[in-house]
């Protein structure tokens, strides 16, 4: 348990450049509450001891605005940064080296029991107000922008944007990007400045054969009669 507890600060330390000492991370970090409140009710949940396990699940959400349930699977490295309203669902696998902003949903699609929430592979990173609904995997090393919706599975070094998400490809590390979510393509922007290019090009077009045109006209009333 020390020895997850150290790897989470040095994480947090790693990830938010508004971490000044160990004392306010203990104090002060929602999501590494929220992270040690799983633990010990993902304990209890595998052991068969369910209520309690749902009874502290609810203590933390009430304590920190992150729901986990205690049946969600997480690995080491795991951040979320700021926190309120994440919710990761039942049968939500999350790997290594995971990030989640505020307003995060790890959701499921259906009400039928068995697998019904999304597997995050390592090095994933999920931008503030996303969703990732359904029974679906996000390749390693990818990138979900802010606000997006996420239906599909993803592949590996991927960026997603939108409604319903689209992949973006990229490869690499998010985690070496130096302009991190923010870095994240803006498809529909490159699809507008397309469209606005060409309409610049046509009406520059339509200026140059309505002016040839206006010549004949001018030349056709200074013709001589014959």
């Amino acid at each position: 348990m020390l020895r997850s507890i150290r790897n989470d600060i040095r994480v947090i330390f790693e990830r938010d450049p508004a971490a000044r000492s160990v004392a306010e991370i203990l104090l002060c970090y929602p999501g590494f509450h929220a992270v040690r409140f799983h633990h010990a009710a993902h304990w209890l949940w595998t052991h068969g001891i369910k209520v309690p396990a749902r009874i502290l699940s609810h203590i933390s959400r009430t304590l920190t605005g992150i729901e986990i349930h205690p049946g969600a699977t997480i690995g080491e490295g795991f951040f979320i940064d700021h926190g309120m309203g994440v919710v990761i669902g039942e049968t939500t696998e999350i790997g290594e080296n995971v990030t989640l902003y505020h307003g995060v949903t790890l959701g499921g699609t259906t009400w039928n029991k068995g697998k019904r929430h999304p597997t995050i592979e390592d090095n994933v990173i999920i931008g503030a107000g996303a969703a990732v609904l359904g029974n679906i995997r996000i390749g390693r090393n990818s990138k979900i922008g802010s606000g997006s919706v996420v239906n599909r599975d993803v592949p590996p070094n991927s960026t997603v944007v939108g409604i319903p998400g689209r992949v973006v490809y990229r490869e690499g590390n998010v985690y070496a990007d130096p302009e991190g979510v923010g870095g994240t393509p803006d498809p529909e922007g490159k699809a507008i400045r397309c469209l606005t290019e060409q309409i610049y090009q046509l009406e520059n077009r339509l200026e140059r054969i309505t002016k040839e045109l206006e010549s004949m006209k001018e030349s056709d009333k200074v013709r001589p009669a014959s």
